[in-house]
């Protein structure tokens, strides 16, 4: 008998509600194709949450996701909490889930298809082979270090501090180098060594672990050099590891190879399988509800999820063949369509890629 797997929804603010109730309609496909069994159950969190609950992320929604196997998220946020008091954030609900859960890790995969090229900025030439995954730290360093103000001698100064110890570091380096083993086995580790201690602590981690996997070709940038270097040569890279604010910003980047932040899925892990599953983009505020929203990375990210967290390969390979399956065939949501008069809405893509999906 199939084991049934508990799947904690969280559908957020903005696009959020809209780009999972999609996603969700591709793992009932996958159910009847495959024979999974999966149950889900909804949670609040975010700003709806804090309208709601006074609280970014309730306990109810914390101890829902602590008893399921994986975290199906949207997005959270939106300028209607902008002002808030940081307690009452949607971004620290974020922070809060992650150290909660224990997941120290992002895993955001950027690769562009072919039929996408000319949505990018990047000329067609230079994009081409670029299938790249950023892995960034996710709770340690200038985000979750101390912060306060003070008077000093010219007025009033902000402090923020950036902490790493060894085992942080040595964590998701090990993970990075095992996610380059399954693929090219080229590993970037990007810091900023010639300024920054806590980088060359990183880098120190780097070059003690790296000996334990000859089989991966290992390649120091300095973050400012691999900014650059993404936009000059993104299909050299393979696996890129590095610290929290430096992934935040380099993914970012990463993600407008592909030409629209809607393609991008994303994994968040800790040790073990368990993961949180989303999209790269925000809430959207400004068209949500509009039913014109890209499903695509959400749906994306299930493919992460049944790799990462269930070992479902054959029904992940089945899901991005049917993504590129409709892509190929033409079809666009507004955000990746050159004529926007041709897009297609929310509910369509949706719906073409489940009827796409076959074994």
């Amino acid at each position: 008998m199939t084991d049934v797997k508990k799947i904690a929804v969280i559908g957020g603010d903005g696009i959020g509600p809209e780009v999972v109730a999609e996603a969700i309609k591709v793992m009932k496909k996958t159910e009847e194709l495959f024979g999974y069994q999966f149950e889900f159950e909804h949670g609040l969190f975010g700003g709806i949450a804090i309208d709601e609950k006074g609280t970014p992320l309730p306990q109810e929604t914390l101890d829902l996701c602590k008893g399921a196997d994986a975290v199906l998220l949207g997005a959270v946020g939106g300028p209607k909490w902008d002002n808030n008091p940081k307690e009452l954030r949607p971004e620290t609900g974020l922070l809060g889930i992650r150290k909660a859960l224990g997941l120290f890790s992002n895993i955001r995969p950027a690769n562009v298809f072919d039929c996408l090229k000319d949505a990018s900025t990047l000329k067609p030439e230079v994009l081409e082979g670029t299938d790249l995954i950023v892995v960034r730290e996710l709770t340690g360093g200038i985000y979750f270090g101390e912060k306060f103000r003070r008077e000093g001698a010219q007025g009033e100064e902000a402090v923020d501090t950036c902490v790493y110890n060894v085992t942080e570091v040595e964590r998701i380096v090990r993970q990075a180098f095992d996610i380059a083993r399954t693929r090219r086995k080229k590993l970037a580790s990007v810091d900023k060594a010639n300024v920054l201690e806590t980088s060359r602590l990183w880098r120190e981690v780097v070059n003690r672990i790296a000996p334990e996997y000859p089989d991966v070709e290992l390649e120091h940038v300095l973050v400012d050099n691999c900014a650059m270097q993404l936009l000059r040569r993104p299909a050299s890279f393979d696996v890129i590891v590095t610290e929290n604010m430096f992934g935040d910003i380099l993914s970012d980047e990463a993600a407008m190879l592909t030409g629209s932040i809607g393609m991008l899925s994303s994994a968040s892990l800790g040790e073990g399988a368990f993961g949180l599953y989303e999209p790269v983009h925000g809430s959207a505020p400004d068209i949500a509800g509009q039913g014109i929203s890209n499903p695509i990375a959400t749906i994306l990210s299930v493919a992460l999820m049944y790799r990462l967290t269930f070992g479902y390969h054959e029904a992940a390979d089945a899901i991005e063949r049917a993504v590129k399956e409709v892509l190929d065939a033409g079809h666009r949501t507004g955000d990746i369509a050159v004529d926007k008069s041709k897009a297609i809405g929310t509910v369509a893509m949706g719906d073409l890629i489940v009827n796409a999906i076959r074994k």
